[in-house]
């Protein structure tokens, strides 16, 4: 009786282990897995945080969230977000202070459709604590302008409109492996501006979180992965801006499997968000 009640314990456990599934995992650089305290601790210790996302994932703005209530909790924060873009920051400002209701401030800034599910919480966050929310984006049509022409179109505009892209002119590193690689991904449609075109989006982030950094205050960043993964894009402009600020990235992966990092993702970040591939998409 003994070895059946043994027998039966052990099946217990494997059925229990099974069917204990979550939704995702953290990871350090090299692949080992990290608690979320853990992440919170070096969070909490740094100036910038840039959390890359993919802006369709459910569970990546949750967590943003909750990282962003905690580090609150002990730290003084900035929020910033690639998905305001800088002229819209007197709007934002507006809404954060209740002159604009959600209505009008759907109307008068081009927030992207999933705000109200995925962005929304964290901008009545800031809201509520009262801390500033940084637009950080260039606005979409001089990105375009930079697709079509290079950098140099953007001489042409006026000293008023400059204001809400970094300043020129733009360091740019082409053999970056992010950039070569997104010209590869398009099998070259788009030209040399292609790369372009993202770097002055991740230039100009980066020079908004730079300006907007305050002591003993925690700037945290909400971005596309790809805006900062390999250390690149938004972070190698930070380097260059400021030289001596901490900076923690948090890369963002789905995987079928969460139980093991795969090797593609090594080195990404100094945290990676690994998500299971079923996870709900907010579009």
């Amino acid at each position: 009786m003994k070895l059946y009640h043994l027998l039966l314990a052990f099946l217990m456990v494997s059925v229990l282990h099974a069917q204990d599934k979550q939704p995702y995992q953290l990871y350090n650089k090299k692949g080992k897995k990290v608690t979320y305290k853990k992440l919170l601790k070096a969070t909490t210790k740094s100036d910038i945080v840039l959390f890359g996302e993919y802006h369709d994932n459910a569970l990546m703005h949750w967590l943003e969230l909750e990282l962003t209530k905690d580090i609150a909790e002990q730290k003084q924060v900035v929020l910033g977000a690639e998905m305001i873009e800088a002229d819209n920051q007197t709007q934002l400002n507006q809404y954060l202070k209740g002159e604009l209701n959600q209505k009008a401030f759907d109307t008068v800034a081009r927030l992207w459709p999933n705000h109200t599910t995925d962005y929304k919480p964290l901008v009545d966050f800031a809201k509520e604590k009262q801390v500033a929310f940084i637009a950080t984006n260039i606005p979409r049509r001089y990105a375009k302008m930079v697709f079509r022409g290079g950098f140099e179109v953007l001489d042409t505009l006026p000293e008023n409109e400059k204001a809400w892209i970094a300043p020129l002119p733009i360091a740019y590193d082409a053999t970056l492996p992010g950039y070569v690689k997104m010209l590869e991904m398009m099998g070259g449609h788009g030209g040399d501006n292609l790369p372009k075109a993202q770097a002055i989006k991740d230039a100009t982030m980066a020079h908004f979180i730079a300006q907007n950094l305050q002591p003993n205050t925690v700037f945290i960043h909400y971005n596309g992965t790809y805006h900062s993964d390999n250390y690149e894009g938004i972070n190698w402009y930070l380097n260059r801006e400021k030289p001596d600020a901490k900076i923690i990235t948090i890369a963002a992966v789905t995987q079928k499997d969460i139980g093991k990092l795969e090797d593609e993702h090594l080195l990404k970040a100094d945290f990676i968000l690994v998500v299971d591939e079923d996870m709900t998409k907010t579009y």
